[in-house]
């Protein structure tokens, strides 16, 4: 089930990890890495193709009060939507490192979708803190398993 079917979790942000679908890990490569992350995370839903290539996955971390859907998605409207983001880029305000990712950019066709959500308390007020430690954590190690750019899709800019 999909933690947006899930009543005590509500979305937040979404982030983009984009890279070459040369580089897509396997589910075992994913497990493992994440597995040898600080933060204490349940692994759940995890989907696979055929070759043993993740799909999909829920991650919960009960510690952040927060929890992760991700997908895999690849195809020729990546490669447009690249082209979009580049567009919305002020390359001329770029760091150097940022200048790397977006020279990174032009061989993406494929993404992971990140969906992060916040677990509610008992009476659906969102009032306490949400940590985005194991956002940003997940998020460093998916891009480092696929040599890939985290983007942030709301704002257009990089992570």
């Amino acid at each position: 089930m999909s933690l947006f079917e899930n009543p005590i979790y509500r979305w937040r942000e979404t982030y983009f990890v984009l890279f070459e679908s040369a580089s897509r890990p396997s589910v075992e490569l994913i497990k493992q890495a994440l597995s040898d992350l600080e933060t204490s995370y349940q692994v759940e839903e995890i989907r696979a193709d055929g070759g043993g290539q993740m799909e999909s996955l829920t991650l919960i971390s009960p510690s952040d009060f927060a929890a992760m859907d991700v997908t895999y998605l690849a195809g020729e409207e990546i490669p447009l939507q690249v082209d979009e983001l580049k567009q919305e880029l002020d390359f001329s305000g770029l760091t150097d490192e940022e200048q790397e990712k977006a020279a990174q950019l032009d061989a993406c066709d494929a993404r992971f979708e990140v969906f992060h959500f916040e677990q509610m308390d008992a009476f659906g007020d969102d009032d306490g803190f949400l940590d985005p430690g194991a956002l940003l954590n997940v998020l460093e190690c998916l891009a480092g398993l696929c040599k890939g750019v985290v983007v942030d899709p709301q704002s257009g800019g990089f992570v």
